[in-house]
């Protein structure tokens, strides 16, 4: 039981103000199916956390410490310049003709998101740390829905009120600037 709650208070307060809960509000504006993105956060964490106990330990010895912050950054960057580029299908075939299309797109956004991210190495230090891996995922996974189910709901609410547009524009300013942070906090540690 230590596992499962310690797990489950790390995550949740790591995944406050994360880059991840921007990704659930800005997929529950776009979908406006909160089902089946809570669907997909739940199946895209399970995977990425029961992977990250299983393989953490190889990833970190694959890359290299010093270019996983480079890697980053860039990806923050590529994702807030893509995130500028308005989607060029009308209106109709934009939205998914069922849950499939909102869950499939969150199950593979989170699923990415999660790679590298802070959930994802506290996940693979609490597997290594406590014996039971299914306490530790479940755990990690519960800690992540606390923290972006309510972030859904609120997407919902929002969506009604604010344009796509400005959505678009803010969650892509906010990737940027991830990325140049990034890369100006790392450029200050003299790496």
């Amino acid at each position: 039981m230590e596992a499962f709650l310690v797990s489950t208070g790390a995550v949740l307060l790591g995944e406050i103000g994360d880059k991840t809960m921007l990704l659930a509000l800005v997929l529950a504006t776009r979908f406006r199916k909160p089902a089946a993105v809570i669907a997909g956060i739940f199946v895209a964490t399970l995977f990425n956390h029961a992977l990250a106990g299983l393989v953490g330990g190889w990833l970190r010895a694959v890359i290299p410490a010093g270019y996983l912050p480079w890697l980053v950054a860039a990806s923050f960057i590529a994702v807030g310049l893509w995130t500028l580029v308005p989607d060029k299908l009308d209106e109709d075939e934009a939205k998914p003709r069922g849950n499939g299309g909102a869950f499939l797109v969150t199950v593979v956004a989170f699923f990415l998101a999660e790679m590298g991210d802070k959930t994802q190495i506290v996940t693979t230090l609490l597997a290594a740390r406590f014996d039971s891996l299914p306490a530790v995922v479940a755990g990690t996974t519960t800690g992540m829905l606390l923290a972006d189910v309510p972030v859904v709901f609120i997407g919902m609410a929002l969506a009604a009120k604010l344009p796509m547009k400005a959505i678009r524009i803010t969650a892509a300013t906010l990737f940027i600037a991830l990325g140049v942070t990034t890369v100006i906090f790392r450029h200050s540690l003299g790496a």
